[in-house]
């Protein structure tokens, strides 16, 4: 499939699936889209915690650096596990520009140790950052009340529908731990429905730039 590298409204880059029409991060802002809808609507629930993190969609890696990036000032000590089937080229990796688009060039080195470190190991990114990648399909996710946050930012339902469904909902649902909750850029009737089909409550909140809604979705039992 045909990709490339494209600039966002906010100045920052993302990769376009040319075939697909489809971005890993927004086209209205990458970096905007995931202060609003992961760290804003998400990370910032669980100031001052030990922290369990499942990103669904390691991509690009954007999420994990600005989480990387915030945590620091919340008082986070952070778990991330990212669940990435086909992961980015790091010749894409580096064309992105991320820390510099950031304005936080000294992250550059601990980036491209979230990049370079081995897949299937847990590697330290700092004494309060600790990241494991996993390189395997979503459904095949077995954990159980492990995680106090899921970033879901798989592609889209209108290209992938098979990944916004109960049964994948279901594999969320038991990866989170009680008080969980789940953050994702879609607000979709469908996808709503199937989350509050395996037990979860879902609230809309406004969306990032490009998108009136969001949804943020809590494991209350």
């Amino acid at each position: 499939m045909k990709r490339e590298i494209i600039t966002t409204a906010d100045g920052s880059k993302t990769i376009q699936l040319v075939d697909w029409n489809e971005q890993y991060h927004s086209k209205h802002g990458a970096i905007q889209e995931v202060y609003h809808v992961f760290i804003k609507s998400g990370l910032e629930l669980f100031s001052g915690q030990n922290l369990a993190i499942l990103e669904i969609g390691f991509g690009t890696g954007l999420n994990a650096l600005i989480t990387y990036l915030e945590a620091p000032k919340l008082n986070l000590n952070i778990y991330y596990k990212g669940v990435e089937a086909y992961p980015v080229k790091s010749e894409e990796i580096k064309e992105l520009g991320y820390c510099t688009a950031l304005n936080e060039d000294k992250l550059l080195p601990d980036f491209e140790k979230m990049h370079d470190t081995a897949w299937e190991k847990d590697s330290a990114i700092s004494e309060t950052f600790i990241l494991r990648k996993q390189q395997k399909d979503f459904k095949e996710i077995k954990e159980s009340h492990a995680f106090d946050l899921i970033y879901f930012d798989a592609f889209g339902a209108r290209v992938q529908p098979e990944l916004w469904t109960e049964d994948i909902f279901k594999v969320m649902y038991a990866a989170l731990k009680t008080q969980g909750v789940l953050v994702t850029y879609s607000a979709k009737g469908s996808v709503r429905r199937a989350m509050q089909a395996v037990g979860f409550e879902v609230e809309r909140l406004p969306g990032p730039p490009g998108k009136r809604e969001m949804l943020r979705a809590t494991k209350n039992s």
